[in-house]
């Protein structure tokens, strides 16, 4: 495990793992990169809790059909990480694409598990046609 204080190089293998983990879709193998009592903000839902964030993560990829995600590392310090990220996906209810793009600022614990996720983001409606993350 990557632990702090980050190095570029390090903190670069720590969002690339981020991303690698997440486009699994897979919750309990994300949620292994966060402490138990994680503190999460995504968008408006605040939680706690390896247990809430695997809950969290079944509802997203229900909902968030072909989802594939790009992070890029922003800015890094001694064992804080800020990236900005898309991704695109449809979904489930209605058929439409989006793509969505934000930010997240990441805290990690000596470890290097993840124990505290601020996340701010917009979803932008698009066409199939204009996916460019994870086309085949």
């Amino acid at each position: 495990m990557i632990k702090p204080p980050f190095t570029k190089e390090s903190a670069l293998q720590k969002v690339q793992n981020a991303q690698d983990a997440w486009n699994t879709k897979d919750p309990e193998k994300v949620a292994q990169g966060y402490s138990i009592d994680s503190q999460w903000r995504n968008r408006t839902a605040f939680f706690k809790g390896r247990e809430s964030i695997i809950e969290f993560l079944k509802r997203k990829w229900e909902k968030e059909l072909d989802y594939q995600l790009e992070k890029e590392l922003w800015a890094f310090t001694e064992n804080r990480i800020s990236v900005r990220f898309e991704y695109e996906w449809q979904d489930a209810d209605t058929g439409q694409w989006y793509r969505t793009h934000g930010n997240e600022q990441w805290e990690f614990d000596d470890v290097g598990l993840m124990h505290r996720r601020d996340m701010s983001a917009n979803d932008i409606p698009i066409l199939e046609s204009e996916r460019r993350i994870g086309k085949n």
